[in-house]
């Protein structure tokens, strides 16, 4: 069997430059409408963002750049999405200047974005947030998508974290997206009952993102409302977002132009982790997105022998941290090798050890979320 042919990705950006922006007059590439070019095995893909007003002129041009591109050695499949670029900051924001604060507004809040709205067919929507990284927050966000699956609700995942995507090593799914022509909209894989998105499904794995804000945020977006969640006849009950750790530009996007349901705070139980906590909580206070509860991963560890839990970084700090900020505390998820191993293979627990104390956990905890 011969091996698959080498992509040029020089000869992409040629041949892209080939093909008219109607705007400028230049070639795609020269008009800086090649986004996140991404080549993946025989796959090549890029987004075209363009205004929203322009998004009808340019359905011809994506076809011509799909054609291009399918017509390079090695590429088997060509893959264009068009998208709309955001029009500026969200109303009630301003960017941020030594001296000057994040928005204007006397009672220090930002204004929801009019143009916020709920991905299509989809009845709620609620994040999963961390103040910082290491905290275990994509382990939540993807046993939360399952266990809600797992009580019979249409269960979506949207892996928003874009910098660090692990939905697909934690499912154990893999491919490439379709996008449907006629819906103008990417097709989500599915694992565990459960519809994913994630850029992890579009670039190599190990691959460096190396963008800037405003294009992980514009993927972001993308991911969200260019992507079929559900259908009229079908749609999905819940979709699980998992936010970048921090509280940076794709936060902020992300909770000003989705129609967040409310946001799942996760911290291990030390100090140092609930001061970052504390962060994300009152980005979330500022941009009025309901918090809907609190909860604490690596609460315990188990002693094999005696059976008694040990509680290495401390203990209810995050329960604390819940009756502070006046919200439920969902639980604790114990710090447990088995979750650990079933999130490297790819095997949920609430899927493959439902009886298990950290399955079950999830499982009481997405029944106080539905």
């Amino acid at each position: 069997m011969d091996a698959p042919a080498h992509i040029d990705r020089a000869a992409i950006l040629a041949a892209l430059d080939q093909v008219t922006d109607p705007k400028t007059g230049k070639g795609l590439t020269a008009a800086g409408l090649v986004r996140g070019l991404t080549i993946r095995g025989d796959r090549a893909a890029f987004m075209l963002e363009v205004p929203a007003p322009e998004i009808a002129r340019y359905q011809g041009v994506r076809d011509a750049a799909e054609k291009a591109m399918a017509a390079l050695p090695g590429v088997g499949k060509a893959q264009v999405v068009l998208t709309s670029e955001a029009s500026g900051p969200a109303p009630g924001v301003t960017r941020v200047r030594r001296g000057a604060q994040v928005n204007p507004d006397p009672k220090g809040q930002m204004a929801p974005s009019p143009e916020a709205m709920r991905p299509a067919h989809v009845k709620k929507v609620i994040a999963v947030a961390s103040g910082k990284g290491g905290v275990g927050k994509s382990t939540i966000a993807v046993n939360l998508a399952v266990a809600f699956a797992r009580l019979g609700k249409a269960a979506g995942l949207l892996d928003a974290d874009v910098y660090g995507p692990s939905a697909p090593t934690m499912l154990g799914v893999d491919g490439d997206p379709e996008f449907d022509k006629v819906l103008q909209k990417l097709i989500p894989l599915t694992a565990w009952g459960v519809k994913v998105m994630s850029i992890g499904f579009m670039v190599d794995e190990g691959a460096p993102m190396i963008w800037r804000g405003p294009m992980a945020s514009s993927a972001a977006r993308q991911m969200t409302h260019d992507v079929a969640w559900g259908s009229e006849d079908a749609p999905l009950d819940v979709l699980i977002v998992d936010l970048p750790p921090g509280t940076g530009d794709v936060q902020l996007t992300m909770v000003q132009k989705l129609k967040l349901d409310g946001v799942v705070i996760v911290s291990t139980p030390q100090e140092i982790a609930l001061i970052d906590a504390r962060r994300a909580s009152a980005m979330f206070a500022k941009t009025t997105t309901p918090i809907l509860g609190v909860v604490e991963n690596m609460a315990y560890y188990t002693e094999p022998s005696s059976g008694e839990p040990l509680y290495i970084f401390g203990r209810g700090g995050a329960r604390a941290e819940a009756g502070r900020l006046g919200v439920p505390f969902l639980g604790e998820i114990p710090l447990d090798q088995a979750l650990r191993e079933a999130c490297d293979q790819g095997q949920p627990v609430c899927a493959t050890a439902p009886d298990s104390a950290a399955a079950r956990a999830f499982i009481e905890m997405a029944k106080a979320l539905s």
